[in-house]
């Protein structure tokens, strides 16, 4: 019976790593999805050896050890989860930040809409504020993502003369280094209330970064994220979140 419960959850990961492939684009949080369905099917086709591995010696500390990752990984999906609910603006502020995410071609992925998405809320109800769209362009993009981001939003009734683009920048840190740069050369300095767009789960890292890159009161605007690529999203996270507080 475990046999067969393994293999149906096995055939599940495949087929959703085998949709993913066309879904997103390949990155640490969609790679460590594929590890992860190899990892039970190899628990599938093995698993009595491997309990009997584990069951005793150097296997028995190796289970150990797994199953408390598996505890440290969940307590960090509930603390950035948790994070990623504080939404702290109030209409207030000078401008919109929204952080870049994939592009498929020239085409904004499912993660990158709902935090424009977001952004068109906020704008509809202050429509005199500034827009940063921030995202340089990756090996595998058509075009910038600041430049995708745009269209999107001008497609969507938000004039071009409020969309400011900021494409140079290939990481978080980037995104609001640049994004203050041009802010400044528009009239906005860093000391007055800016808004950063980004998903629930990477709220708390984005907050961290502009902080570091001198905007002292940066509020965060919290985009849901899709079940589809809500796991590999955290997954990624959690080892960015690491990244920050190990190296920066």
């Amino acid at each position: 019976m475990k046999q067969w419960i393994l293999l149906g959850i096995a055939l599940v990961l495949t087929a959703d790593s085998i949709s993913r492939v066309f879904r997103t684009t390949l990155n640490l949080g969609s790679f460590l999805m594929y590890c992860i369905t190899a990892a039970v099917w190899i628990y599938a086709l093995f698993f009595r050896q491997i309990d009997a591995f584990c069951a005793h010696g150097v296997g028995r500390a190796l289970k150990f050890v797994f199953f408390a990752g598996c505890l440290f990984v969940a307590g960090m999906i509930v603390f950035l989860a948790s994070a990623g609910m504080r939404s702290a603006a109030n209409g207030q502020e000078r401008a919109v930040i929204v952080l870049g995410a994939s592009v498929r071609g020239s085409r904004v992925s499912a993660v990158l809409a709902q935090r424009l998405d977001a952004a068109l809320d906020y704008y509809r109800e202050n429509p005199d504020v500034l827009i940063v769209v921030s995202g340089g362009q990756g090996p595998d993009e058509d075009m910038p993502e600041a430049r995708a981001m745009a269209d999107y939003l001008t497609q969507r009734g938000v004039p071009e003369e409020q969309i400011i683009e900021e494409s140079r920048s290939s990481s978080t840190q980037e995104n609001f280094e640049f994004s203050r740069q041009l802010l400044e050369e528009n009239g906005v300095s860093a000391g007055e209330p800016v808004v950063y767009v980004t998903n629930d789960f990477h709220v708390y890292r984005a907050g961290h970064y502009a902080a570091l890159a001198g905007f002292s009161d940066a509020r965060a605007l919290s985009a849901p994220t899709s079940i589809g690529v809500w796991l590999q999203c955290y997954l990624r996270e959690i080892c960015g979140v690491l990244y920050l507080w190990v190296f920066v």
